[in-house]
């Protein structure tokens, strides 16, 4: 018996067409979709402070008008968490579009979520639910199941549990159907999507993923036939490793050990996962708290050809006066300039000042007009990239922990009736995972002065205002020089911004990778934007671009 589980959304935003796409490219039993995200969180908050009826992705609705009656016809089940903030108002409008469309489908929700009441100070306030309110819903017969802040694989470990009637305890199966929610819940991620070897099969329009789920827990990742993409060993350890961290995956369901899972490739675009242990859940559920950290601002300036760094120390000493009261700022020197260069974008620099304030003003008129009066009294070739605005609210996101039982996780069924979904009875405090025992180093040899790149994936993501950078090996051979070479030590070298913050390299033998967790390099948090790549999505493919001696019998 096999349930089969696609999935049709990574973000809000994500490619409208792939809900119909998933419908009608090949057989389903349910059909999810993962529209919230930390960001995304406070943008639908910042919605419902201008509308109380808002706080819902408002795209799933609109796909729904599209699809709802093909997934009826079809007998797929469909699961998303794009209740956001407000999953009661979802449901109703789902209801709504449902009478209007003169389909009849049975729709629940999952509520409980939403702690803004202890949090007075936050805008938004959400534990990270497991799937058992999805698997009360699901079990009751609905048909469209709509949620708010759960975790991401607990769109598929509901559906799971209700098909195989799994119980919380478990842990083997639950933990598996983890592992195959997490490489579903970034869409088109698993099947080549931002992949390091992307140039190993087509991507221009990469399908989604579904995962064919056995009763044990196991799985096989795989893809619609006649979908663009593919799936890989490498496509899905590289999800596997995305915002992950050690060997314990914690969730409120269920710890996954990750160094148990066992990827094999089962055909083409077949990807089979086996092999997961689990063990209880935490105690404590995780709880995101978005709040307005005030405002920021930015402009960029233009250097171009000669004497670059005198300009850049010129405007800074231009402008000093203006921000000297503004509580933050940071000056970006990127030199993207080359000597004789035959074009003026390739010879010109990227100076960028962002600065932070409690008060819009400090950020807004201060600094726009303080950097518009230099236009004629600077460096020769003075200009900016755009004049800067008078200043726009950011986000900061902090992960505070509460009780199992603190929260109220209810499942709200199509008739109204409410069931009240129980913590976990079984839990187990995180604890360390002693260190695995490293392969058999290489026997010395010639080496040869090489970008990491050639030898080694890399897939890196943000969890608060931390980075995770999964480093994979394609070979054991190569596996057998990695595991030694990049250590925590020769990850700060090769990544200068992280010699000053705390890194924790992890090693995951089972998947020849190792996972880097590098502490506050994003500051605050996506929605402050900390930094040039505020999400760190690139910074796993600057590590692959750092140049290495590697040993010329692994390249």
């Amino acid at each position: 018996m096999t349930l089969r589980v696609g999935n049709a959304s990574g973000f809000y935003g994500d490619r409208f067409d792939a809900m119909r796409e998933m419908l009608t490219g090949g057989e389903l039993d349910v059909l999810t979709g993962d529209y919230l995200a930390e960001l995304t969180m406070l943008i639908l908050g910042r919605d419902r402070l201008k509308d109380p009826a808002a706080g819902y992705a408002r795209t799933f609705l609109r796909q729904l008008e599209e699809c709802l009656g093909l997934a009826h016809e079809r007998g797929v089940r469909i699961v998303a968490n794009a209740g956001g903030l407000n999953p009661a108002g979802l449901a109703d409008a789902v209801r709504q579009l449902a009478d209007r469309l003169g389909i009849p489908v049975r729709v629940a929700h999952v509520e409980g979520d939403d702690l803004k009441p202890r949090y007075a100070d936050s805008l938004t306030a959400h534990a990270y639910l497991g799937g058992f309110g999805v698997a009360a819903c699901l079990r009751s017969g609905a048909d469209v199941v709509v949620t708010g802040r759960v975790t991401d694989a607990a769109l598929v470990t509901g559906p799971a549990a209700a098909h195989f009637g799994w119980q919380p305890t478990d842990h083997d199966r639950l933990a598996g159907a983890v592992i195959a929610g997490h490489v579903l819940e970034c869409g088109a991620q698993a099947t080549g999507g931002n992949y390091a070897f992307f140039g190993d099969g087509d991507i221009r329009r990469p399908g989604f993923p579904l995962a064919e789920i056995h009763e044990d827990g196991s799985c096989v990742i795989t893809k619609h036939d006649g979908t663009g993409g593919f799936v890989d060993v490498g496509t899905v350890t590289a999800q596997l490793l995305y915002e992950t961290a050690g060997a314990r995956y914690a969730g409120p369901d269920v710890t996954a050990r990750l160094d148990t899972v066992r990827l094999t490739q089962d055909g083409p675009d077949r990807v089979r996962i086996d092999g997961v242990r689990g063990e209880a859940p935490p105690p404590t559920l995780k709880v995101g708290l978005n709040r307005l950290g005030g405002f920021r601002n930015e402009v960029v300036f233009v250097l171009t050809g000669l004497d670059i760094e005198a300009k850049a120390a010129l405007v800074r000493e231009q402008l000093e006066a203006a921000l000297a009261k503004v509580s933050e700022v940071r000056w970006e020197l990127v030199r993207t300039d080359r000597p004789d260069a035959d074009t003026e974008e390739t010879a010109s620099a990227l100076l960028r000042l962002v600065v932070r304030d409690p008060e819009q003003e400090a950020v807004g008129r201060a600094l726009s007009g303080a950097a518009v009066e230099l236009a004629l009294a600077s460096y020769p070739g003075f200009h900016v990239l755009a004049p800067p605005g008078k200043g726009s609210p950011y986000g900061v996101f902090e992960a505070v922990y509460v009780p199992q039982g603190a929260v109220d996780h209810t499942a709200v069924l199509d008739d109204g009736r409410r069931v009240a979904v129980s913590p976990a009875a079984d839990t187990l405090v995180l604890d360390h995972v002693p260190e695995p025992h490293l392969p058999e180093p290489l026997p010395p040899g010639p080496v040869r002065r090489a970008p990491l790149g050639v030898v080694a994936g890399a897939r890196s993501g943000d969890k608060g205002g931390n980075a995770n950078v999964g480093v994979w090996a394609r070979t054991d051979e190569a596996w057998r020089w990695l595991a030694h070479e990049l250590t925590a030590e020769r990850f700060r070298e090769l990544i200068p911004e992280s010699r000053e913050l705390p890194v924790t390299r992890h090693v995951l033998p089972n998947l020849r990778a190792l996972n880097f967790v590098v502490e506050g390099i994003l500051g605050a948090g996506v929605a402050a934007q900390y930094r040039f790549d505020p999400q760190a999505k690139a910074l796993g493919e600057w590590l692959r671009s750092r140049h290495l001696d590697i040993p010329e019998a692994v390249l």
